[in-house]
């Protein structure tokens, strides 16, 4: 039994010093519908903007988006493909189109 109870405590001490992981805890994705009315009332800039942006940076392809809550912001998180095949995360500011992360 302590050995689950050890393997629970490193579980929780790795997830807790994984850059990335606490945000990953605190988002939550929009439905197609609010995902329409946050782009419709101006509260995030339609994807078109965010993956042409993507694109000319380094010609990597979009391939899975998500319109998200992250604390009291909206975000983009994106998969992007690269030209040599790596598969990345990016996360950009729904609302500026800035890059948080990855990319």
């Amino acid at each position: 039994m302590l050995g689950l109870q050890a393997m629970a405590v490193a579980a929780l001490i790795g997830a807790a010093l994984t850059p990335g992981l606490a945000q990953e805890v605190h988002r939550t994705c929009l439905s197609p519908d609010q995902r329409r009315e946050a782009v419709s009332t101006r509260k995030a800039i339609p994807l078109t903007r965010v993956v042409r942006a993507i694109k000319a940076r380094g010609g990597v392809e979009v391939v899975r988006a998500q319109l998200c809550q992250q604390g009291k912001s909206l975000v983009y998180v994106l998969t992007v493909l690269s030209r040599d095949g790596k598969v990345t995360h990016a996360t950009v500011d729904a609302t500026s189109g800035t890059m948080i992360s990855g990319g």
